[in-house]
């Protein structure tokens, strides 16, 4: 049998990447999240994709999340949380968002490969992710064999499904009690 030569490349690679990740970051990010009246999740494109199966997931422990542009999503408030996913840290969008939740009062957190850009500089919570994107002037430190930013949303799926992880711990939550809230009308 063939080994899956690429696959085991891409995997070696988010072990790297995944070393870098910061512990106090994930807990200062699950802090925001629990501190939160109600969570709005948003990114754009790929992220967008990751963003919407992270707030997937924070439903299923129970708390009241939105994820930014569906047409049941109210107005941000004082005492929210939006939660934003951007290698770059310079969608356009996600700028705006994260101005107009500041000018609300309410908190920001990011998960980005550049915190020092717009939307990390906003945040009150950074999660650092090593990537590369082609979407940046600014210059990564790491470099990957994969195209375009696929290391830095296969990252950010697993340090959304950590910081769950962590939620879970936190709140008492088992994932039988998870389950009672997973979709039942499909």
């Amino acid at each position: 049998m063939a080994e899956a030569v690429i696959l085991k490349k891409i995997l070696e690679e988010l072990m790297e990447n995944a070393k870098q990740i910061r512990q106090e970051e994930l807990e200062k990010f699950s802090d925001q999240i629990q501190m939160a009246k109600r969570v709005f999740v948003a990114g754009a494109g790929r992220s967008g994709f990751v963003a919407r199966a992270f707030s997937n997931r924070l439903m299923h422990l129970g708390l009241t999340v939105y994820f930014v542009g569906e047409p049941t999503t109210p107005s941000i408030q004082e005492g929210d949380l939006l939660i934003i996913a951007s290698g770059s840290g310079e969608t356009g969008s996600l700028k705006v968002m994260a101005a107009k939740a500041k000018e609300q009062g309410a908190s920001v957190a990011a998960i980005t490969i550049f915190p020092e850009a717009a939307i990390g500089s906003m945040a009150d919570a950074v999660i650092h992710v090593p990537g590369v994107t082609p979407k940046s002037e600014l210059e990564s430190k790491v470099t990957s064999l994969q195209p375009m930013g696929n290391a830095f949303e296969q990252m950010t799926w697993l340090i959304c499904d950590n910081v769950i992880m962590i939620l879970m711990d936190r709140l008492g939550k088992t994932e039988e009690e998870m389950f009672k809230l997973h979709a039942n009308l499909e």
